[in-house]
C-alpha cells in the first residue's frame, strides 16, 4: 500500500510522517534530559550548534538554520546573551545587521555539550549497522529535498 492509497483503517505506525515525528519527539525528550543537568533547554542547544558551526552569524541566518521564527530567535538569543554564552557586534558592511558571537564561556560548553547530544544518537542507533545508518541519513536527505522541492 503506497501513501495515496491509504484506507480510513491506515494506522499510524504505517505513516513515514507520523513515524519521523515520533521518533523527533523521543530525540527531543532523550537530548532535553541530557542537557538539563547543564541548564541548557532545548531550544537553546539549537542556536549553539548553528554557532558553533560558525561563529558570527546574523539573527536571520540562525533562525534559517535552526527553523525558528524571527520572534523566537530574538528571544532565545536574548536569553543566551544575559547568560553570557554570546555578544552581539553590529556588521562593518551593513549596520542594519547584527552578528552574533560565541563567548568564551559558549565555546567552552562545545565538547561537553556534543558529547551528552553524540550519547543520545549512540543510543537511538543501538543495534545499527554502519551501513544501515548510512542508508538512514540518506533516506531522510532524500525526504526533507522532496518535501523542499514539493514547497517550490
Amino acid at each position: 500500500m503506497t501513501e495515496r492509497e491509504i484506507s480510513p483503517n491506515y494506522p499510524m505506525e504505517h505513516s513515514i510522517g507520523s513515524q519521523v515525528r515520533r521518533a523527533h519527539r523521543q530525540f527531543a525528550q532523550a537530548l532535553q534530559a541530557a542537557l538539563a543537568p547543564q541548564d541548557i533547554p532545548l531550544g537553546m542547544w539549537y542556536f549553539l550548534r548553528a554557532l558553533w558551526e560558525e561563529d558570527g552569524l546574523t539573527q536571520r541566518e540562525i533562525s534559517e538554520r535552526v527553523g525558528a521564527t524571527a520572534p523566537t530567535a530574538v528571544e532565545q538569543l536574548r536569553h543566551m546573551e544575559a547568560r553570557g554564552l554570546i555578544s552581539r557586534k553590529a556588521s562593518e558592511q551593513d549596520r542594519r545587521k547584527v552578528h552574533f558571537h560565541l563567548t568564551d564561556l559558549g565555546r567552552a560548553m562545545q565538547a561537553e555539550l556534543l558529547s551528552l547530544a553524540a550519547g543520545v544518537n549512540d543510543t537511538a542507533l543501538e543495534g545499527f549497522s554502519a551501513g544501515e545508518i548510512g542508508f538512514l541519513r540518506l533516506a531522510l536527505t532524500r525526504i526533507q529535498e522532496n518535501l523542499i522541492r514539493a514547497k517550490s
